[in-house]
C-alpha cells in the first residue's frame, strides 16, 4: 500500500483546498449560526465534480477513486463540516448505492443528475425506534399492482430539508425482519412525501437535518433499488462506504482545529512569550499532530482497501471509530489552547469542537463500530 498521493490526487487536493478557502470558509460561520443550507455552494462544488466523485463519467461523475473522495471530504470539512457532510451523503449514501445496485434505467434517470449536481439526495434509514438497530424499521411498503404504497416516518435525515431525491428503506414484511426490507428511490415531489422543520443541533447546523414523513405514498416498483428483501444488504453495504467518508470528515474537522490552535499558540503571549514556547502547549500540539496522522492513515488504508476491490468492512469501521474519537480529543485540546477565547463564537475553534461530536454518532455510533470490529476479529480473522 502506497501512502503517497499521485500527481492527480495532489492536484485535486490543491484545487479543492482553494475552493474551500475561497468559497466555503467565508460562509461557514454564518450558515452554522443561522442554519442556512448552502445550496449555492453545493452547486459550485458540483461544477468541480465534487457531487459524484467516484461515479463513472457515463453517469455524470468524475470517475475518481475513493482516496480522492477522502481528500475532497477532508478539505471541505477542514473549513466547514456542514458542507462536508452534505457532500458526503450525496456521494457515499446516495450515488454509491445507485452505482452498485441500480439498473441501467435507474442510473440514467437518477444517478446521472445526482452525480452532476442537478439533483441532491438523502439517505432515509433512521427511524424513531430504529437507530443502531436498523432492522427494526416500522415504515411499511405494501405492494399494489405495479406500485408500492409507503407509510411511516424517518428522523435525523441529513440533506432532508433540501433533497430532491431520497433513498427510502421500508419493510415489506416485518416478520422477516432484516430479510423483509426493501429500498426505494423516491422523488421529493411525490404525493404523500413531506419533510419537517430544520433541526437546530449542537453542530453541523447547516446540514438540513429533518424528519421525513410518508403518507400513502405511491412509488412505482421500477423505483425499487435491488430486489425485494435486499434493502438491508443495500443499507449495510452503503454504510461501510459512508463510514470512510465520515472518517475523512473527522480528520478534516480535527485538521482545521489543529491549524487554528497552532496559529493561536504562536500569536498569544503570556508571561512575556508566546504560549507555544511552553512545554504543556508543545505536548498538546505533538499529541494532536500524531493523532491526526494516525487517523488520516487509517482512513487512507480503508479507501485503498475499497479501491482494490477487497472487503473493507473492518477497515472502514476502524477508521471511523478512531478518527471520530480522535477528532474529539484534538478539538478539545485546540479549545483548551485558546483558553477563554476558545469558548466564544468569535473564534472558529468552538465550532470545530461542536462539529466533531456528531462523528461519533451518525453512520454508526462508536459502539456499533466496536461491535463490527469485534465480530470481525472473533469470527472472520
Amino acid at each position: 500500500m502506497l501512502i503517497e498521493l499521485n500527481e492527480d490526487q495532489s492536484l485535486l487536493r490543491d484545487e479543492v483546498r482553494r475552493f474551500a478557502e475561497e468559497v466555503v470558509r467565508p460562509l461557514a460561520k454564518e450558515i452554522d449560526a443561522k442554519g442556512i443550507f448552502p445550496r449555492d455552494t453545493i452547486r459550485q462544488a458540483a461544477e468541480l465534480g465534487l457531487t459524484g466523485v467516484c461515479v463513472p463519467e457515463e453517469f455524470g461523475g468524475a470517475a475518481m477513486d475513493t482516496l480522492s473522495y477522502c481528500l475532497v471530504i477532508e478539505e471541505i470539512s477542514r473549513v466547514c463540516a456542514s458542507t462536508g457532510v452534505i457532500l458526503s451523503v450525496n456521494n457515499s449514501l446516495v450515488c454509491d448505492p445507485l452505482t452498485k445496485f441500480g439498473n441501467q434505467e435507474q442510473k440514467e434517470k437518477w444517478l446521472t443528475p445526482l452525480a452532476s449536481g442537478e439533483l441532491l439526495g438523502c439517505f432515509a434509514l433512521t427511524e424513531p425506534g430504529a437507530g443502531s438497530d436498523a432492522a427494526a424499521l416500522r415504515t411499511t411498503a405494501v405492494r399494489d399492482g405495479n406500485d408500492y404504497i409507503l407509510n411511516g416516518n424517518k428522523v435525523f435525515i441529513t440533506n432532508g430539508t433540501d433533497a430532491d431525491v431520497a433513498l427510502v428503506f421500508a419493510t415489506t414484511d416485518m416478520a422477516q425482519k432484516h430479510r423483509g426490507i426493501a429500498c426505494f428511490i423516491v422523488a421529493a415531489d411525490t404525493p404523500g412525501y413531506s419533510h419537517g422543520i430544520h433541526e437546530y443541533k449542537l453542530g453541523v447546523n447547516a446540514s438540513g437535518t429533518t424528519e421525513l414523513a410518508f403518507e400513502d405514498m405511491r412509488v412505482p416498483a421500477s423505483q425499487r433499488l435491488g430486489e425485494e428483501g435486499e434493502g438491508f444488504k443495500v443499507a449495510m453495504s452503503t454504510l461501510d462506504g459512508g463510514r470512510i467518508g465520515i472518517a475523512a470528515q473527522a480528520v478534516g474537522i480535527a485538521q482545521g482545529a489543529f491549524e487554528e490552535a497552532l496559529a493561536y499558540s504562536q500569536e498569544r503571549e503570556q508571561f512575556g512569550r508566546p504560549i507555544s514556547k511552553f512545554q504543556a502547549i508543545q505536548h498538546y500540539l505533538a499529541d494532536m499532530s500524531t493523532e491526526l496522522d494516525a487517523g488520516r492513515l487509517l482512513t487512507w488504508k480503508a479507501a485503498w482497501t475499497k479501491d482494490n476491490k477487497k472487503r473493507f468492512t473492518l477497515e472502514a469501521a476502524q477508521a471511523k471509530l478512531f478518527t471520530s474519537e480522535m477528532a474529539q480529543r484534538v478539538t478539545n485540546k485546540a479549545l483548551q489552547i485558546h483558553g477563554g477565547y476558545g469558548y466564544i463564537r468569535e473564534y472558529n475553534v468552538e465550532r470545530y469542537f461542536r462539529d466533531a461530536r456528531i462523528t461519533e454518532i451518525y453512520e454508526g455510533t462508536s459502539e456499533v463500530q466496536k461491535m463490527v470490529i469485534a465480530d470481525w476479529v472473533l469470527n472472520k480473522s
